[in-house]
């Protein structure tokens, strides 16, 4: 079985980046996990609440086969954070699946993971991804090797597909 770690802000993660992926992983068989600062219930943008199963600090990626950073505005609260960008390289150097949909790709960008590859975010950010290195090419998902960006809310499912599609459920 596979499991899927989905990272989202304690508020303002899009909430169709988080419902709309975690319905279709499960939906596939993945088992999901919620990580974000706090353990406390976690408030979307639109009002949808969850409770987070771990923090962040406690993600330990050998156990995962995707980590998956929600978007929103909320999300930038990971652009500086020093566990996500560990977290964000781990994935990478452990060729596991690393994801980011929204502003999600900044965290990756600002890791140095995205640096030279070929990546989407929400339009807002691409010349920010573009100064980081990053192939910005603003389609709604983007893969390239074992990275996963998607555009925003509206690809959500498109998004979660590729990730399951590239995980051989």
């Amino acid at each position: 079985m596979k499991k899927i770690v989905m990272i989202i802000a304690s508020v303002n993660f899009r909430d169709e980046e988080l419902s709309v992926p975690k319905s279709v992983f499960e939906e596939s068989g993945a088992t999901v996990h919620i990580a974000s600062t706090s353990l406390e219930e976690a408030r979307g943008k639109l009002g949808i609440k969850i409770k987070p199963d771990m923090l962040i600090e406690d993600i330990r990626v050998e156990n995962y086969d995707a980590i998956v950073f929600v978007g929103g505005t909320g999300a930038e609260c990971y652009f500086d954070s020093g566990i996500a960008h560990d977290i964000a390289r781990e994935t990478c150097s452990r060729n596991k699946l690393l994801c980011a949909i929204c502003a999600g790709p900044v965290i990756l960008a600002n890791a140095g993971v995205l640096k030279g590859k070929k990546a989407t975010a929400f339009p807002t950010f691409g010349m920010e991804l573009e100064r980081k290195g990053v192939i910005y090419t603003g389609e709604p998902v983007q893969v390239d090797g074992n990275i996963v960006t998607a555009n925003g809310p509206q690809n959500a499912e498109r998004f979660a597909k590729e990730i399951i599609k590239l995980l051989s459920f």
